[in-house]
């Protein structure tokens, strides 16, 4: 059995589906059922277009057939008495074998709970062969909550294992000032503030494109101290399931970037050997866009130097946690911040934003939070040059 992503041949009806997940077997034809599942949820639902979406739903569901069909269980049939079902096992092995997380587990789970609904639907199969089992929600009440009768509770496949509440970790306003010292690399650096001051993703923080970016002093309609709301388009860089979204980067910040653009980012550019260019306003020493392991080096060897655990999601932890807090507490800003928060961060649920809401509340009694302006005196530094 073989897990391909399909490349720009994949055709139907005109359109191309390249990044499409396909799952063949050793004869070389396709894994039934699996495979006409994924094409009706990924495509013709019409509900994701994203290919890492794809690739996810995809790789979920070949490894569950891989492990059943490797290790010989049936998946259409409910486990023997006293004994673990295809899905028990795969989960069983995920964890302990593979040493998965929870959390990680529970989301390929779910992916192969939709196959299994899917496939009762389509009489493939006769019932899905686990209980479904009533939890408490702890989401917040919504606009209808007055004529909601079940009472936060919930239907969930008892499969799921028990995740631990996720503690969110974010950086203190010294542990800011201190992580973006130690950052010697200009690059590295511009990156770091980058995402401290906008929210940006790791992802979306190394496709942020060069065509963004503009000399302040030119536009006769902004003042110095004034945010400039860009457009985030997912035809020009990544973004989480290929959304758009508005940020706001303050202007000293815009400086930063049109003087990194200008003096330093052609120079890495022309270190291209191939003479390839890319339209990423952050590039590496030999001219090529940052990878996810590459920012991953980049803050593990940075942990090590500061003597404290950073991320670059703590960075966006940090950059919604003081936002919030600062615009709870403004008596100038017109709007709902928590609502100002999400549009900002990218989250399609305000109930996502809410972590952060109930963080602030929990700090507030014995921990005084910096305000934004605390956090952007930090990086009031000029633009130096990098070192070699």
């Amino acid at each position: 059995m073989r897990f391909v992503l399909a490349d720009k041949n994949l055709v139907v009806q005109g359109r191309t589906f390249e990044g499409f997940p396909l799952l063949i077997n050793d004869d070389g034809d396709a894994i039934q059922p699996a495979q006409n599942w994924l094409w009706q949820v990924l495509v013709k639902s019409g509900r994701t277009s994203s290919t890492k979406t794809w690739e996810s739903y995809g790789r979920a569901v070949y490894d569950f057939f891989g492990f059943a069909l490797t290790n010989r269980y049936d998946w259409t049939k409910p486990a023997p008495p006293g004994m673990p079902g295809a899905i028990e096992a795969w989960r069983d092995w995920s964890r302990g074998t593979l040493g998965l997380q929870a959390s990680t587990i529970n989301q390929r789970l779910r992916i192969v709970v939709r196959f299994y609904k899917w496939a009762v639907e389509q009489r493939h199969i006769e019932c899905v062969p686990f209980d479904y089992v009533e939890v408490q929600t702890s989401r917040q009440p919504g606009f209808l909550a007055h004529v909601d009768t079940t009472s936060g509770k919930v239907s969930s496949p008892q499969v799921l294992l028990q995740q631990k509440q996720q503690t969110i970790r974010f950086l203190t306003k010294d542990q800011i000032g201190v992580c973006h010292e130690a950052l010697s690399n200009t690059t590295h650096q511009l990156m770091y503030e980058l995402m401290v001051r906008t929210g940006l993703r790791q992802i979306e923080c190394r496709t942020f494109p060069d065509a963004y970016v503009f000399d302040p002093e030119r536009r006769k309609d902004l003042r110095s101290g004034q945010k400039i709301r860009l457009h985030l388009d997912p035809a020009d860089m990544a973004t989480k399931n290929s959304k758009p979204r508005d940020i706001d980067v303050p202007c000293d910040l815009m400086e930063k970037l049109w003087a990194y653009s200008v003096r330093h980012r052609q120079g890495r550019a022309n270190n291209n050997r191939d003479a390839q260019e890319f339209p990423n306003l952050f590039l590496t020493e030999g001219g090529l866009p940052y990878s996810k392991n590459s920012i991953t080096a980049i803050f593990s060897a940075l942990s090590m130097r500061v003597g404290f655990a950073v991320t670059a999601h703590m960075l966006r932890h940090s950059y919604a946690t003081y936002l919030l807090w600062s615009l709870r507490k403004s008596t100038t800003f017109e709007g709902e911040p928590l609502l100002y928060v999400r549009d900002r961060l990218g989250h399609s649920d305000v109930s996502t934003t809410m972590v952060y809401l109930h963080l602030i509340n929990s700090l507030e009694g014995h921990l005084v939070l910096a305000h934004e302006d605390e956090i952007d005196q930090l990086f009031a530094s000029t633009l130096e040059a990098e070192p070699a």
